[in-house]
């Protein structure tokens, strides 16, 4: 059995492996971390079957190039991944599967799991199953399964059609060993290819606990993939995966990892013994995590320094305290001043995101964020347009309130880009993408940012990546104004 797992063609740069999938105005294109999970399931639990994972992002590969790469490697079964902007080129992506290889289509991803039953009727038969959720085990599974209705309804965790509907199997419990997972199979990827300007080059992700215990209304991984549990890795095998992929990328020493857990800090004991571990055993690595403003706590912040670590990254989201509140962030501006000063202290730099257009914004407190961000003494940051994905209580109350612009999912982005998607009575979708350029602008076109980005440069790939970061910021300014 031959088995292509794809991060398809979208538009160029388009990264569909972050939170709010889009071309971001920093180009940052990012490994397909979950779709390289569920492949290591397959390599270990189906060793007769030829697994291969592409990333055409990454290699720059349209439409017309997977079409030819499927005509030739003639796959049984093809696994597509799925986001709200890009869903009608993954459905058009899975019809040509069926149409040169006669391939059996798996679909998985945030979007089909949100909305299975209206995305396999518009697919009308392209689509053979939804995995919906955590996927790595549903997908195994399914490859099992396919051409069996009888078995396929026995699947946990499926969305399918039978006699023309759209039928669900019994929802699959959340994966509570994470530890019983294979490492993701970077070995089938060039991670050189990947780049975010504010991470040193290269980076890898590591993904050392799944799920988050708070329940921002916008955030999408929590509340459509992996719940508001969060379940952890064991320290051990968090540190076996660091090691197995200097071996595989031994110039990610000049780089980082990145934990990409929703936040990493939040289980204060489990982050001091991952430290400890790369401790004792003389790693020498550098690496960058996410974090909540609620979390600052100076022994941790010390012994994450010693062990390497970098940089910390913040949803400070709001510089409103209203705002807050309604978002359900359940943090104040005193703690994230505070969060800043200490890590800070301890030498740490500290990445700010921030969203303007969430409910209860208005230009007044547009601004005011902006001037809070500016305030913080941040040493990069991000501002985004709200945006509210299915599957999430956002978009719910969006829909409810009549403040979505369209539910055309084809208008989701502008030309690719990141772009704000709702409307309200008192601030228009295009006073929000305003309050993101002016933000960004203000932020990182100040002489005295500038003049300490370039100084504080510590190597040649680091020189590289601040480079690359900048034009391809500017490439995004100046195509805005063309």
């Amino acid at each position: 059995m031959k088995i292509l797992v794809a991060n398809e063609p979208f538009v160029r740069d388009f990264c569909r492996t972050q939170r709010w999938a889009a071309r971001t105005r920093g180009r940052v294109l990012r490994a397909p971390d979950w779709l390289a999970y569920a492949t290591a399931v397959l390599e270990r639990d189906l060793p007769h079957a030829l697994v291969r994972l592409i990333d055409f992002p990454a290699l720059d590969w349209d439409k017309a190039k997977y079409r030819s790469v499927v005509e030739r490697e003639q796959p049984d079964v093809v696994v597509l991944d799925s986001t709200t902007p890009s869903i009608a080129s993954d459905i058009e992506c899975a019809r040509i599967a069926k149409e040169v290889a006669k391939s059996k289509v798996i679909m998985v991803g945030p979007h089909i799991s949100a909305v299975p039953e209206e995305t396999l009727t518009a697919a009308d038969g392209a689509i053979d199953v939804a995995c919906l959720g955590e996927y790595d085990f549903s997908v195994r599974d399914a490859v099992r399964a396919l051409g069996d209705p009888g078995a396929l309804a026995e699947v946990p965790g499926l969305c399918y059609m039978a006699d023309g509907q759209p039928r669900r199997t019994a929802k699959r419990p959340l994966i509570a060993d994470l530890d019983s997972l294979p490492f993701p199979a970077w070995h089938q990827l060039d991670l050189m290819r990947y780049f975010d300007g504010g991470k040193l080059y290269p980076y890898i992700d590591v993904i050392s606990g799944r799920g988050c215990p708070n329940q921002c209304v916008f955030c999408l991984w929590p509340q459509v993939m992996h719940g508001l549990h969060y379940r952890l890795r064991s320290p051990g095998s968090v540190v076996d995966e660091l090691e197995r992929d200097i071996a595989l990328c031994p110039q990610v020493r000049r780089g980082e990892f990145f934990f990409e857990d929703d936040t990493f800090t939040v289980n204060r004991e489990r982050a001091m013994s991952i430290c400890d571990e790369i401790l004792r055993r003389g790693l020498r690595i550098t690496f960058s995590v996410n974090a909540r403003a609620d979390t600052a706590d100076r022994e941790l912040f010390r012994l994450m320094k010693r062990a390497g670590c970098r940089e910390l990254l913040v949803g400070f989201e709001s510089g409103t305290q209203d705002v807050l509140n309604k978002m359900h962030k359940r943090i104040t501006i005193e703690q994230s001043q505070s969060f800043v000063r200490l890590a800070h202290e301890e030498r740490l730099h500290v990445h700010g995101c921030f969203v303007i257009g969430l409910p209860g914004e208005s230009e007044q407190t547009a601004a005011q964020t902006v001037d809070f961000a500016l305030g913080l003494d941040l040493d990069t940051l991000q501002f985004s347009g709200a945006v509210p994905f299915p599957g999430t209580s956002l978009f719910a109350m969006c829909e409810r309130e009549g403040w979505l612009t369209t539910r055309d999912w084809t208008r989701w982005l502008d030309a690719g880009e990141q772009a704000g998607v709702v409307s309200y009575p008192w601030m228009t979708m295009a006073q929000i993408n305003h309050w993101v350029d002016e933000g960004l602008r203000r932020f990182y076109l100040r002489p005295s940012f500038m003049l300490k980005f370039l100084l504080s440069t510590r190597s040649r790939s680091d020189l590289y990546r601040k480079v690359r970061g900048a034009w391809n910021y500017f490439s995004y300014i100046l195509e805005r104004r063309a």
